[in-house]
């Protein structure tokens, strides 16, 4: 089984980089890698290598069916393996790992300066930016229906009332689509996940985070039906958006994105 998982990966990889991956592989989710029209990408001229890890990203599995999840993962299958595989094997740069805490702080934004710098007065346009994201930002991660059933607002103290982050502003449709226009995809106005997702942005979601997440809920009385801890932890893995990889612990991933040659940052 091990060999069949690295010989699909191999294969998929090879699609990617020759420009005709994306169609996803078998029933896991590449459904749940929202497919995107081909105008939706805001990635600049000559981001060939970023283009080809964002297919390779859609077509990696993202397994999004949990009923039951253990404290501690220990297999491949429990987490998004190969997606995060191709994340650190990424063959350009530069590349940045971003370490992400606060809801309610510039870490939007300051990854956004980081692409328009890197890739506008650098002139590096195949620049990769990864989100290790945990604390009160994972909550950025889940979708709309998880913040409804489980009450987010609340546990933003009602600083926002729903998943802002997720927001498609006019500004990602703005023209013209240049780093110059300060209403444009580029500018602080198009400042969500979901926008930077479309300029290459890899946003990484916390394993262990999710599940004291559960268990916070289930000590505050705010998950319904009572469900026990692994119930609840693999309910939320299942919410998390479309695009965004699963990992065992995303300080733990930390070492593994260092040490492939990321360099990082702190928001």
């Amino acid at each position: 089984m091990e060999h069949e998982v690295y010989a699909r990966r191999a294969v998929l990889r090879t699609l990617a980089w020759s420009g005709l991956a994306g169609l996803g592989c078998g029933p896991w989710a590449s459904a749940f890698a929202a497919p995107r029209a081909a105008d939706d990408s805001l990635l600049p001229p000559g981001a060939d290598h970023l283009a080809a890890l964002m297919r390779e990203l859609a077509a990696a599995p993202r397994r999004r069916d949990f009923k039951t999840v253990p404290m501690t993962l220990t297999r491949h299958d429990q987490w998004d393996f190969e997606a995060m595989h191709e994340v650190l094997h990424y063959p350009s740069g530069p590349r940045v790992v971003w370490h992400n805490t606060e809801l309610a702080g510039p870490w939007l934004n300051l990854m956004r300066l980081t692409l328009n710098s890197q890739i506008w007065s650098f002139g590096h346009p195949n620049t990769l930016v990864v989100s290790v994201t945990h604390g009160a930002a994972s909550l950025a991660l889940f979708d709309q229906a998880a913040w409804d059933k489980y009450d987010f607002p609340k546990l933003t103290k009602g600083h926002f009332k729903r998943n802002v982050f997720l927001d498609i502003p006019p500004a990602a449709h703005a023209l013209p689509r240049s780093p110059q226009n300060p209403d444009g995809p580029y500018s602080v106005k198009a400042d969500t996940v979901t926008v930077l997702q479309r300029r290459g942005v890899v946003f990484l979601a916390c394993h262990d985070g999710i599940w004291l997440l559960a268990g916070h809920l289930l000590a505050k009385h705010m998950a319904p039906g009572k469900p026990t801890q692994p119930e609840l932890a693999a309910e939320l893995s299942n919410h998390l958006i479309p695009g965004v990889i699963l990992t065992p612990d995303v300080v733990g991933e930390l070492v593994e994105l260092e040490q492939a040659g990321f360099v990082y940052a702190h928001s």
